[in-house]
């Protein structure tokens, strides 16, 4: 079985009543990059976070993101200097009883001296938070995983539709190559019984050669026998008879071998029919590589 790794997962979680949310996308890649992105307070989470996601995936571009949901942040706690507003309020009353100044001092008066008040971030319980990220975590990289498989299915469904076309060309191919080859060797005896005929002369030795030579320089046997072998090593793989987890890499060569003995076998053939099935053969190679980029 093969994964996508194209995947996407989501998990929220509370610390302090205060609501995040936790997001994992996934995009294909040759290595496995994570990217995480951690309001200040939960920072120190980051490491540890980052080894559970490369735990459990090989390939991909990660992205994470913890956020305050509904893009808010953490609300800070107000702190006020009630000694300050105590001496500030005596202070005010000596100097109204003294001048014989009405009025009273209005809270919201106080609250606009500097010094007065000021903001102050709220502590996490990093215990209490750490516990609630992991498990938030975990559940987003669970969704992101079984999206994965899914997704892997499909393009199993797909890239095993079209292998099964490409071997079906290749049996075309090899059932044409023998026809060219008695083709061609037809066409040098007519040749050689034509000078025969206007000469009188017939070299069987030079016909023979002749023969020979030709019948080599289009004898695509060795290509079609390995571009078949790499047909199968591609569906033992993609069955997992050879390997498991991370085998993109494995399908992506073979690919690229198929895509070069089919170049040799179009410029071997000399054919047109041959040369049409080859045009087929990189058509449908071409898709399943595009697939395969996407496989993990």
């Amino acid at each position: 079985m093969i994964r996508s790794m194209t995947g996407f997962g989501s998990a929220a979680f509370e610390i302090d009543g205060v609501p995040f949310e936790v997001e994992i996308r996934t995009v294909n890649h040759r290595h496995l990059d994570v990217r995480a992105r951690l309001p200040r307070s939960l920072a120190a989470s980051e490491t540890e976070l980052k080894s559970r996601v490369q735990a459990r995936l090989q390939r991909g571009k990660v992205d994470a993101t913890v956020s305050v949901q509904g893009g808010a942040s953490v609300p800070p706690s107000l702190e006020v200097d009630r000694d300050a507003v105590a001496r500030l309020v005596a202070v005010a009353r000596e100097l109204a009883a003294e001048h014989g100044l009405p009025g009273e001092v209005r809270v919201a008066d106080l609250l606009t001296v500097p010094g007065v008040t000021r903001l102050i971030e709220r502590d996490i319980d990093f215990e209490h938070a750490a516990a609630s990220l992991s498990t938030a975590w975990d559940e987003a990289l669970d969704a992101v995983e079984a999206m994965r498989v899914r997704e892997g299915e499909s393009l199993e469904r797909e890239v095993r539709t079209r292998l099964d076309t490409v071997a079906r060309l290749l049996g075309e191919v090899e059932l044409r190559a023998g026809s060219v080859v008695e083709a061609v060797r037809e066409k040098l005896r007519r040749r050689t019984e034509k000078l025969e005929v206007e000469t009188g002369l017939l070299d069987e030795a030079r016909l023979h050669q002749e023969i020979v030579i030709a019948a080599d320089r289009l004898d695509i046997t060795e290509e079609v026998v390995r571009l078949g072998s790499h047909i199968e090593q591609f569906e033992e793989t993609l069955s997992g008879k050879r390997e498991e987890g991370a085998v993109g890499r494995r399908l992506d060569f073979l690919i690229q071998e198929m895509g070069r003995e089919t170049n040799t076998i179009g410029s071997k053939g000399n054919d047109a029919d041959i040369a049409h099935l080859v045009v087929d053969l990189k058509t449908e190679l071409e898709r399943i590589r595009e697939q395969v980029q996407n496989v993990e």
